[in-house]
Formats: structure tokens, C-alpha cells, sequence
């Protein structure tokens, strides 16, 4: 295949280094849909020497809040983040797991009680991370990132 040429953007961010494959939940993470109206390139199954292949999300006008960031962590803990103004890179950092996740999980145990009609806040601590796994601080239920629920 020929060399992968997409346009640059002026304002806005770069997630680099997804894992293949995961480019379509970053976009749900990042509540872009048909309605969306700034510019967003996908790029899928792109070679790269450090992950074998990866996905790319460029989006237009867009600086992504630290609660975003920690959901990108969950499903692409080796994306890279690039901000973007007047064409250039003007920051550039990974994405960090963090130690405690509250109301961004969804726990899979129907008993739990934040899934009771009293709506208490999820709430998960990083058990170990590699594989990702969290546990529920109420119910104790462990959850591997690949089948973690984002409460979006």
C-alpha cells in the first residue's frame, strides 16, 4: 500500500498510537457521531513499528479535559495525545491509567449497589495494569479493560 498522506490539522488534537481496531470507541468516548460538524480523520490498521499496526483520530477544534483522557486510558493505554495550533504540534504526552476511577466504568454485577435505583457513582480502583483490571470498591467485582462498560 502507498504511503498514508491525510492533511494537517490547524487546531486541535491527535490521538496517535490506538490500539488497531479501537478507533471506533474513541470516537464514542469522544461523542462524535453523524451530527458531529467539525473535521474528524480515522485512520485504522496503520503500520507502525512500535505497536505492529494502530489507529490515528485527528480531530478539528477539539482539546480533550482531563475526564476524557482517563477514558481514552482504559481502551488505548499507550495512545499518545498531541495538541495542535497553526499546523503545528504544540504539545505532545501520553496518557497516564489512573489509580481510581469514579462514575466513568459501568460495573458488570447487576447486584452492585451503583447499579441499584438509588444511583450511587461507580466507583473502581486500578488493580493491575498489564492486563488492565479494575476492581469495584463496593461489590468487588473485577473488570478487565476489554470488557469494561464506559459510562459515556
Amino acid at each position: 500500500m502507498a504511503e498514508l498522506k491525510v492533511s494537517k490539522v490547524k487546531r486541535g488534537t491527535v490521538i496517535d498510537h490506538i490500539r488497531a481496531g479501537m478507533a471506533p470507541a474513541v470516537l464514542r468516548i469522544l461523542g462524535i457521531d453523524r451530527g458531529f460538524s467539525d473535521v474528524v480523520v480515522v485512520a485504522m490498521n496503520v503500520k507502525s513499528s512500535q505497536l505492529g499496526s494502530k489507529d490515528i483520530v485527528k480531530v478539528e477544534n477539539q482539546i480533550l479535559d482531563e475526564e476524557t483522557l482517563k477514558k481514552i486510558s482504559i481502551i488505548a493505554p499507550q495512545a499518545t495525545i498531541n495538541i495542535v495550533k497553526e499546523f503545528e504540534i504544540v504539545e505532545k504526552r501520553g496518557v497516564s491509567l489512573p489509580k481510581e476511577l469514579r462514575g466513568i466504568l459501568k460495573c458488570p454485577n447487576r447486584n452492585c449497589i451503583t447499579n441499584a435505583a438509588e444511583k450511587v457513582e461507580s466507583f473502581f480502583v486500578c488493580k493491575q495494569e498489564n492486563p488492565i483490571e479494575f476492581r469495584c470498591h463496593y461489590c468487588e467485582e473485577l473488570v478487565e479493560a476489554e470488557r469494561a462498560e464506559l459510562i459515556l
